[in-house]
């Protein structure tokens, strides 16, 4: 499995709103098509958000998740990642309901308290559908993602039993330390999916030494406890997937973390990022990992032990 790259795919997420591009999937529908074509793309694993389908607000309600967690079940083979994340405004409670009702393989896991700016996006984007969207942007300035010690435990010990394993979402140097806590007190078990996240306002940075870093810092916390990933935001998703892709490490894309395909392009699809950085991977001399294998890589409990 040296050779074999898993990428995951992030199809809507929370961060963007519907004006900022006609491609961002919000019905249940379009999700559900979004996921399944990045997967057929060569998606191992889909990380899932839920949208009001009159707005596109995030909706973290188990009936909003029921509406395309099936169909995405039946139509693909691909580990379905659900967000405990959800929208920095939600509490815990709210966050970790749609992971706990349907036992998914894989849930995010945010590993610390952090700013989370979104308030630059209002001077590239001036126009919008819908007043929430705006004042969403505008409010982060203000904002603090929390993600306490507490707050960790108390999804940790919410999804332990179901066999869910976590995607570990780490924005910043103290994140990977956190993580080190709850690995020291026997609270995750490895091997530890690491995803670490570059340039998000209020996290670490995008340059390349940012990212080597994170890199070192994981390996002297986790040794070979731990598989690697990176998640590089708007215009550093393939710049940063191409550095970690060389040192060994897997990728995340989707218009969760970035709208793009290239300098001033929408991206069309989901799955033209995963096509994208699949060519990236492929002209490395590397393999794409298969659901399967990327089970096998990271010791999930299978697609039929979930409850969708």
């Amino acid at each position: 499995m040296a050779n074999k790259v898993i990428i995951t795919c992030a199809v809507t997420g929370a961060i963007h709103t519907p004006s900022m591009s006609p491609y961002l999937p919000v019905t249940a529908a379009e999700i559900a098509e979004a996921a399944v074509g990045a997967a057929e793309a060569g998606a191992a694993i889909v990380h899932l958000h839920a949208r009001n389908p009159e707005d596109g607000r995030p909706d973290q309600s188990p009936e909003a998740f029921a509406r395309f967690l099936p169909q995405i079940k039946q139509a693909t083979n691909a580990v379905v990642n659900l967000t405990t994340g959800g929208a920095p405004h939600m509490t815990v409670r709210e966050r970790v309901l749609p992971a706990a009702t349907f036992k998914p393989e894989v849930a995010s896991l945010n590993m610390g308290s952090m700013n989370f700016g979104l308030y630059p996006m209002l001077n590239r984007f001036k126009e919008f559908k819908h007043d929430w969207e705006p004042k969403a942007l505008e409010g982060s300035r203000d904002l603090v993602f929390r993600n306490s010690f507490a707050d960790i435990e108390f999804v940790l010990n919410t999804l332990g039993e179901s066999g869910t394993r976590f995607e570990f979402e780490c924005y910043d140097t103290s994140h990977l330390y956190n993580l080190a806590h709850f690995l020291d007190r026997g609270l995750v078990k490895t091997p530890l999916f690491v995803q670490t996240v570059f340039g998000i306002l209020g996290g670490i940075g995008p340059h390349p030494e940012d990212v080597m870093h994170m890199k070192r810092t994981a390996d002297r916390l986790f040794g070979k406890q731990y598989r690697w990933s990176v998640l590089g935001a708007g215009r550093n998703q393939l710049p940063i997937a191409a550095q970690a892709a060389a040192m060994g490490g897997n990728v995340r894309v989707g218009l969760e973390d970035s709208l793009w395909i290239g300098a001033g392009k929408l991206a069309q699809s989901n799955a033209d990022q995963v096509r994208k950085v699949r060519q990236i991977i492929e002209g490395l001399g590397l393999e794409i990992a298969s659901p399967d294998e990327a089970r096998e890589i990271l010791s999930l409990k299978g697609g039929d032990k979930v409850d969708f």
